[in-house]
């Protein structure tokens, strides 16, 4: 049996900083490719220097992954330019990228010399989500209190977050048109999807089930440092994550909360690899018919705030009747909240690394087109 070792590589700030199901897509894909998945996360200052400020830092961002089941193996602090040396050096058979394009700071492509050696696989993106797509959706979070953003406003939005203005110095990126690669679209929930992400396990004799209900919001790191902490509380956890509808987590929210649909949190949530099940549009409240039919042993709970019922009552109080409700602390005390403001805060660093990132993915398209143009006209030249 011939044991592929795959290294994958993107850049850190659009691939494994605000990680989202899109990016657990392509791992999934590139660990269909092989056997053994080596995922290569790069540094702050690499990150700052190609693309922009990062949301989350590095020590954050390799635990996220970690945390992705498709993962076996991190390399922290991967070089930005993914060489044969790096290939060689961790014993990789081919690396995996996705079917866009990454660019150095200089506009020279990333992936070159493992292109041209024969050692370079693809996937596909994940048509309708993006980095890019998410902050705009964050950033809009900040004008909900006092206006009211219908579907065409926000798409007019995110159509135009980070681009660069008809009046700049980049004028002719708006004349040439928009990056496919950092544009937004629909994102289309299918059976399939859910299939592919999904562990298919059911719970086995003497496995520990655990339930936890939630948002889980742009799923990140406070997540993830949640659901190692109740994995840890049981010899063989069977860990069932109850995702709430949008409407309900906008009750309780407010604002323009959540930020991802709940087809996007499922997918999200499925891909950590502490989660076992998910329950998609989870009742509210912990009820008795909930806990009978998953014959539920635990429900636990963060130390974050529990909301009331519509009716103001406790939606914890049947499992703490029962004296099975357990509140956990992971030590981590970040939220979906302080993301927002993290974003917020350096909104005008975040417009600009977009900018500057489409403007050379459209000097690559650009370059593309004409290379194909001469080629056409060598064929036609050829025939005459």
């Amino acid at each position: 049996i011939v044991v592929f070792k795959i290294k994958t590589y993107h850049p850190a700030f659009i691939c494994y900083d605000m990680v989202h199901y899109g990016h657990s897509n392509q791992l999934r894909q590139a660990k269909a490719m092989g056997d053994y998945l080596i995922v290569g996360v790069h540094t702050d200052s690499e990150i700052s220097k190609h693309k922009g400020p990062p949301v989350f830092t590095q020590e954050e961002r390799y635990k996220m992954v970690r945390a992705i089941k498709w993962v076996d193996e991190v390399v922290e602090g991967a070089p930005y330019v993914t060489t044969l040396e790096t290939l060689d050096k961790y014993n990789c058979d081919f690396c995996v990228h996705g079917d866009d394009i990454t660019l150095t700071v200089d506009g020279k492509d990333t992936y070159e010399e493992v292109k041209k050696s024969g050692r370079y696989r693809e996937c596909k993106r994940t048509q309708g989500v993006s980095t890019t797509d998410l902050v705009g959706r964050m950033l809009l979070m900040t004008k909900a209190h006092h206006s009211n953003i219908d579907s065409s406003d926000y798409q007019e939005h995110t159509d135009n977050f980070g681009k660069v203005s008809q009046f700049s110095t980049s004028s002719q990126v708006s004349f040439w048109g928009h990056s496919p690669w950092t544009g937004v679209s629909q994102f289309l929930q299918t059976s399939q999807k859910i299939i592919q992400f999904a562990s298919g396990q059911e719970p086995q004799p003497g496995d520990t089930i655990i339930y936890v209900a939630g948002a889980f919001d742009l799923f990140h790191i406070g997540h993830v440092d949640f659901l190692e902490v109740v994995h840890k509380l049981a010899e063989k956890p069977y860990i069932i994550v109850g995702l709430h509808f949008d409407q309900e987590v906008n009750r309780y929210k407010g604002k323009n909360y959540p930020i991802m649909n709940v087809h996007e949190r499922t997918l999200s949530v499925l891909a950590c690899r502490y989660v076992s099940e998910v329950v998609i549009g989870a009742p509210f409240a912990v009820t008795k018919d909930l806990l009978d039919h998953f014959k539920v042993d635990l429900v636990c709970h963060g130390k974050t705030e529990i909301y009331p019922d519509k009716d103001g009552s406790d939606p914890y109080a049947e499992p703490r009747r029962k004296g099975i409700l357990r509140t956990v602390d992971s030590g981590n005390s970040l939220t979906t909240d302080a993301i927002v403001q993290r974003i917020i805060k350096n909104r005008l660093l975040f417009e600009a690394r977009n900018q500057k990132k489409e403007a050379k993915e459209i000097a690559v398209i650009q370059a593309m087109k004409r290379q194909e143009e001469e080629k056409t006209k060598e064929r036609a030249q050829a025939v005459l």
